[in-house]
C-alpha cells in the first residue's frame, strides 16, 4: 500500500511539473489562473482588470402602480431556487412590475453577463454603422483588421461575424483548459487570440457558434470608432438610457482589450435597460441608438444552415429567437443570465444567477420556458 501511495505521488508530482513546463515554454501563463479558478462565475469581475462603462443622469424606472403585487407559480420559484438565482426583475410597459432578489444581492449588485455581453457588443456595432463609423455589415473584415486580408479570410463580413458563420477554427470549448475559449477568458493578449484564427470554411455558409466571432467584432468596434468598447458603451448605451449605475467590462490586462464576448458587469434593473431598447425597435425614449434596419434583422433568423443541415431559425445578430413563442427574443449568458423580451406584453424579464437547467421545453433551455410562460401571463 505504501509503494501504491508514493507511486501515486510521485505521478502526480510528474504530471504537475510537465502541465508548469508546458504553460511557462509554451507561453500559456493563463493556464495558471484557468486551473485555479477552475469554473467560472458571476463574480468574476473581481479576479479581472476592468473598464468602467460610466453613466451620467441616472434615469431610474417608474415603479407601476401594481409593483410586486403579482405571483409566481411555484413551479417557477423552485426552479428559480434550485437554479440558485440572484435576481429577477420585469419591465412592463416602461414601469417596474416585479423585483425580487437572493443570496444577499440587491439592486445595484454586480453580476457577469456572460454571452449577454454578445448581445451588447452587436448593439454597438449597430450604433457604429448609425454613425457611419462603419458603412454596413457587409464590409470585409479585412477593413478593420487585416490579418483577415489572404484567402478564405479575405471573403469574411461583418454580417458573418454577427450571424456566427465566420468558417474560423476557433473552438468553442468551456471545460478544456487549454481550449482557446478559455484562453480567451483567462488570457492577457485577446487580440493576438482572436485574429490568429484559421478561416477553413467559406464564410456564410454554416453557422456555428464561436465566442471568437463577438471577439473579432469588438475589436472592429475599436478599430472603427477609435474607442475602447468601454468608452463607446458609456456615451452610446449607459449615458443615453440612463444607467444608475457604472458597469465593469472585464479586459485581458490593464488598459487592455475588453472580453467582448462574455463580460459586461451590471446589475439587473440596467440590464433591463438593453431589452426596453430593443422592445422600442433600438430606440431609447423616441432617440434611435440603431437604424431600423438594423434592428431588424438583428432579431430575424439568419437562415444559414447548422450543424443539422437545417437553416437557423433560433439567431439572428447576436440574439437568440424563439420559434416556439414568435416575436420573442432574448439575449443569454451560460450561467442563466437572460433579457428576454415579450413584444405582445410590453415587457422585458431580465434573470440573473449562478446556474441554469440541462432540460429543455418548447426548444428552449426550461427556465426560459417557464418565465417567458410567466411573463404571458402576467
Amino acid at each position: 500500500m505504501k509503494k501504491f501511495i508514493k507511486r501515486f505521488f510521485l505521478f502526480l508530482f510528474a504530471i504537475i511539473v510537465l502541465f508548469c513546463g508546458y504553460a511557462l515554454i509554451s507561453g500559456k501563463t493563463y493556464l495558471f489562473k484557468a486551473v485555479y479558478y477552475n469554473f467560472a462565475g458571476i463574480d468574476d469581475y473581481k479576479i479581472f482588470t476592468n473598464d468602467t462603462v460610466g453613466t451620467t443622469t441616472a434615469q431610474p424606472w417608474p415603479v407601476a402602480g401594481d409593483f410586486n403585487t403579482v405571483s409566481s407559480p411555484d413551479t417557477l420559484n423552485d426552479l428559480l431556487k434550485r437554479l440558485k438565482t440572484v435576481a429577477v426583475v420585469v419591465i412592463k410597459n416602461g414601469s417596474l412590475l416585479y423585483e425580487k432578489y437572493w443570496d444577499g444581492y440587491s439592486d445595484s449588485s454586480l453580476s457577469n453577463s456572460f454571452s449577454m455581453a454578445k448581445s451588447i457588443t452587436s448593439l454597438l456595432i449597430g450604433a457604429a454603422i448609425k454613425e457611419g463609423k462603419i458603412r454596413s455589415v457587409d464590409e470585409a473584415v479585412s477593413n478593420y483588421l487585416p490579418e483577415f486580408k489572404e484567402g478564405l479570410a479575405a471573403k469574411l463580413k461583418i454580417k458573418d461575424l454577427l450571424t456566427m458563420t465566420s468558417g474560423s477554427n476557433w473552438d468553442e470549448a468551456y471545460v478544456n483548459p487549454f481550449s482557446v475559449t478559455t484562453e480567451g477568458y483567462y488570457g492577457s493578449n485577446l487580440y493576438k487570440t482572436a485574429t490568429g484564427v484559421k478561416i477553413n470554411r467559406e464564410p456564410g455558409t454554416h453557422y456555428y457558434y464561436k465566442s471568437g466571432d463577438t471577439e473579432l467584432l469588438g475589436l472592429i468596434v475599436e478599430k472603427a470608432t477609435g474607442k475602447s468598447l468601454s468608452q463607446y458603451a458609456s456615451e452610446k448605451l449607459w449615458q443615453p438610457l440612463g444607467a444608475e449605475h457604472p458597469a465593469l467590462w472585464s479586459t485581458d490586462k490593464k488598459d487592455g482589450v475588453e472580453k467582448a464576448f462574455c463580460c459586461f458587469n451590471s446589475n439587473a434593473r440596467d440590464f433591463a435597460r438593453i431589452g426596453q431598447l430593443m422592445l422600442d425597435s433600438g430606440r431609447w425614449k423616441g432617440n434611435a441608438i440603431i437604424t431600423p434596419d438594423y434592428y431588424t434583422q438583428s432579431i430575424a433568423p439568419c437562415n444559414i444552415p447548422d450543424n443539422s443541415g437545417e437553416p437557423v431559425n433560433y439567431y439572428g445578430y447576436q440574439w437568440w429567437l424563439c420559434p416556439s413563442f414568435p416575436g420573442v427574443f432574448y439575449a443569454r449568458g451560460i450561467l442563466g443570465q437572460y433579457i428576454i423580451i415579450i413584444p405582445s406584453k410590453n415587457m422585458v424579464v431580465v434573470r440573473l444567477g449562478h446556474k441554469r437547467s440541462g432540460n429543455r421545453v418548447n426548444g428552449l433551455l426550461e427556465e426560459v420556458n417557464a418565465l417567458i410562460n410567466w411573463g404571458m401571463s402576467l
